[in-house]
């Protein structure tokens, strides 16, 4: 695999080595060893999948304090524009972003450490999401940065009219007004 470091220290864009022949493909999604080399120790301990419809933007969630998860992401199906906002106040890359196309062509996976927001935008018809998270779900302690917050500078390469979001996405708040890791 070839782990490519972002401009956002900790933030990995991993590309898998595909082999392909007339049966198909195979790769390594992922390998514990060579990922502790690149990226360090992570215990990944759930892997989660979700599908959603073209102009769905589910995020920027994120969880607070012990609760703080790590994610290795990656599209089964489809295509995202996935997103990681680093929150971590004392970071020199505070509020700034990265950006990737995921995608089942191009396989590439997005490793977002804690202290991050996270969110993706549904490019294809569908798309089939996975992520491992390294801690537990903890609704109690579960924020959200407003996916159209001006101060982020996100450009979503689809009209906002087109975006899909949730109730609660809808009640999220501004990174100004969010309480954030230190």
């Amino acid at each position: 695999m070839n782990y490519i470091k972002t401009e956002i220290e900790g933030v990995y864009i991993i590309e898998p080595k595909v082999f392909n022949d007339a049966r198909g493909y195979f790769f390594e999604a992922w390998k514990k060893e060579e990922f502790e080399a690149y990226v360090g120790k992570v215990d990944f301990i759930q892997e989660n999948e979700s599908r959603s419809s073209y102009g769905v933007l589910r995020g920027l969630h994120y969880q607070k304090g012990k609760y703080s998860q790590a994610k290795l992401v990656r599209v089964i199906r489809g295509k995202v524009l996935d997103v990681a906002v680093d929150l971590r106040k004392s970071s020199p890359t505070f509020g700034k972003h990265v950006m990737v196309e995921l995608s089942e062509k191009n396989k590439r996976q997005f490793f977002i450490p804690r202290g991050f927001a996270h969110g993706f935008l549904v490019l294809s018809e569908e798309a089939v999401f996975t992520y491992k998270v390294d801690n537990i779900y903890a609704p109690q302690y579960e924020a959200s940065i407003r996916w159209d917050d001006e101060s982020l500078a996100l450009k979503w390469p689809i009209d906002s009219k087109e975006v899909v979001i949730s109730e609660k996405d809808l009640q999220a708040k501004a990174l100004a007004e969010t309480d954030l890791f230190e």
